[in-house]
């Protein structure tokens, strides 16, 4: 294929359809007497954080979904934490609770992980969660891999018996989006390999995937050369390069040279706009999930 040939996954539009999607459900739930509920812990000013933080109450407010952000200072004692979520367990107008990582080094993370109640971790982070996606019972899937297999639906790509080359294995990407492809269900059944930074000839393996994706943090370490001729390339990277024509000094590149890899795939995601904007939507799909439990127990 050509580089005119290689067809944009369009993760904008995509999101956009999945939040009017939400917004027929949530009508639908506020007829019944439930308004969905997303409360976000922000801790210390981390810039990123606060950006994306706002980016989710933006979201919730434009279909329906009463957001909450509780903002505390970066030196904020493990208990007070704890206490906050304690509480926001309890709330039953709360659906979802999200504590924005990274969190300062002197806090625990996964401890505060473990308090937050399963059925309210719209993240898909609580170990009951990952636990239940691994058996193919899932509560809430870890919602960028989920953004990452819609993505794949809503395109028609279905990964059964194909080759996924998964590179990144961290808790939030790689491992569980490696779970959710080899499962024995609808757009899953892969044959799936997850390469690293220990991974023995790392082009090589690349070369194989039908579907190669890219979650190192590495700014455009995939290059055409480690790509086969018409694979689909999912770019999960979200790196900022120095720009000096730029207004902001920099712009943002994925894991992929995408100019480069686009030549050779079928399918790729753009960076921005391609894998950023489903994690959000997908956080939302699962806070709206979350609500119609509650609806159902009323």
């Amino acid at each position: 294929m050509t580089a005119m040939e290689a067809k944009l996954i369009d993760g904008k539009q995509v999101a956009k359809d999945i939040k009017a999607e939400l917004k027929l459900k949530i009508d639908d739930l506020r007829e019944k007497g439930v308004t969905p509920g997303l409360a976000a812990v922000l801790i210390g000013d981390d810039p990123a954080s606060a950006t994306y933080v706002r980016s989710k109450s933006r979201a919730c407010e434009k279909i329906g979904i009463y957001s909450e952000v509780i903002r505390r200072a970066a030196d904020i004692a493990q208990d007070e934490v704890s206490a906050i979520v304690r509480d926001l367990n309890i709330r039953d107008e709360i659906d979802g609770i999200l504590v924005q990582s990274p969190l300062p080094g002197h806090l625990d993370e996964f401890a505060i992980t473990l308090l937050i109640d399963p059925y309210k971790d719209v993240d898909g982070f609580h170990p009951y969660n990952v636990g239940m996606m691994l058996t193919g019972k899932p509560t809430y899937l870890s919602c960028t891999p989920y953004g990452i297999i819609e993505l794949l639906r809503r395109y028609d790509i279905n990964p059964a018996g194909k080759e996924v080359v998964i590179m990144g294995r961290s808790n939030i990407v790689g491992k569980p989006l490696a779970a959710m492809l080899m499962q024995k269900q609808s757009m899953a059944n892969a044959t799936v390999t997850v390469c690293h930074s220990r991974t023995a000839n790392l082009a090589e393996v690349c070369r194989r995937a039908d579907i190669l994706i890219a979650a190192m943090g590495q700014p455009q370490f995939v290059t055409a050369d480690m790509v086969k001729e018409n694979a689909v390339i999912i770019d999960v990277g979200i790196n900022r390069i120095e720009n000096s024509s730029a207004e902001k000094g920099y712009r943002l590149v994925g894991d992929v040279d995408f100019e480069a890899c686009r030549s050779k795939a079928s399918f790729i995601t753009p960076v921005p706009g391609g894998v950023g904007p489903m994690t959000i939507a997908m956080l939302l799909t699962n806070t709206v999930r979350s609500a119609q439990r509650r609806a159902d127990r009323i």
